[in-house]
């Protein structure tokens, strides 16, 4: 089964469906990637978005503080409030100790995700029609790869990860000291035994990568897997040869099935933003409690 990037395409640059999806699955790149890990590969698509949504978000956020007042809120200023208080009693259920800078941490990192995941509802096509309408084509000369999700790369989510590492690090050390947080890593779970340092140690290192690997991955799968399946229904969209039966058909799937999945991918979008917000309360809450 064929389909086109685009209606109006001649039959003879018609592509099939896998070479429609994994040209959408591109990211703009410096260049190719040489194995499953490659540390000089720039995706530039996945930086523009992060810091321009981080931006915005950055933005909203101040708009709302300074537009603050003590009398009757407007709807705006209430919902910023709304959100803020959701985040200040999760960290304070959470975090036993000063929360000055974590409090502010979790709210941005909560409306920054939220921002990031909600490029998912613009349409799959719109980019690429762009590019192609103006003219423009990577370096090799061929269509541009675009993608704008920067969570549904991951990349970005263990970008994100490796920040509330050092974070979990830091507070570790600034509540307990060097030498108790040295201490701590040799002597539990198991005991301080000089026989069960090692597997402490390694325990506790395995513990550290875990929490960082999984907070990346969580996110990155679900948001990429709500990418993939917005392409399969555009697929469906792109079986429209004229008005026939088979054709209203799958078109008619196409618009119901992108309806019900976009409305479904609203509570992805806020609940993934959610967890990553919570896990990071919840490992830097860990960091200021000892074994």
């Amino acid at each position: 089964m064929t389909t086109e990037i685009a209606a109006g395409v001649p039959a003879e640059h018609a592509v099939t469906a896998g070479e429609y999806i994994k040209h959408h699955l591109h990211h703009n790149a410096s260049h190719l990637q040489n194995g499953p890990i490659d540390f000089s590969v720039i995706h530039y698509d996945t930086i523009f978005w992060s810091v321009l949504l981080a931006v915005v978000s950055a933005i909203l956020l101040i708009s709302a503080a300074r537009r603050a007042t003590a009398g009757v809120p407007t709807r705006f200023q209430a919902f910023v409030e709304m959100i803020v208080e959701l985040v200040e009693d999760q960290s304070k259920a959470i975090v036993h100790g000063d929360r000055s800078f974590i409090a502010p941490l979790a709210l941005t990192v909560f409306v920054w995700v939220v921002m990031m995941n909600s490029m998912d509802f613009l349409p799959v096509d719109l980019f690429a029609a762009t590019f192609r309408t103006l003219g423009i084509h990577n370096a090799e000369g061929h269509e541009m790869f675009f993608r704008v999700v920067p969570t549904a790369d991951l990349n970005g989510t263990l970008g994100m990860s490796l920040v509330v590492l050092a974070l979990m690090l830091y507070y570790n050390v600034k509540i307990k000291g060097f030498g108790g947080f040295v201490h701590e890593l040799f002597n539990a779970p198991f005991g301080s035994h000089p026989a069960l340092w090692i597997f402490n140690f390694g325990l506790n290192l395995i513990e550290f990568a875990a929490k960082t690997v999984s907070l990346a991955m969580r996110l990155f799968g679900n948001m990429f897997a709500g990418e993939l399946i917005f392409l399969l229904i555009a697929l469906l969209g792109a079986q429209f040869v004229g008005f026939e039966p088979k054709s209203l058909a799958l078109s008619g799937l196409h618009i119901f099935a992108g309806s019900i999945w976009a409305v479904f991918h609203i509570l992805i979008v806020l609940l993934q933003a959610f967890i990553f917000m919570m896990l990071t309360l919840v490992y830097l809450g860990q960091a200021h409690e000892g074994h």
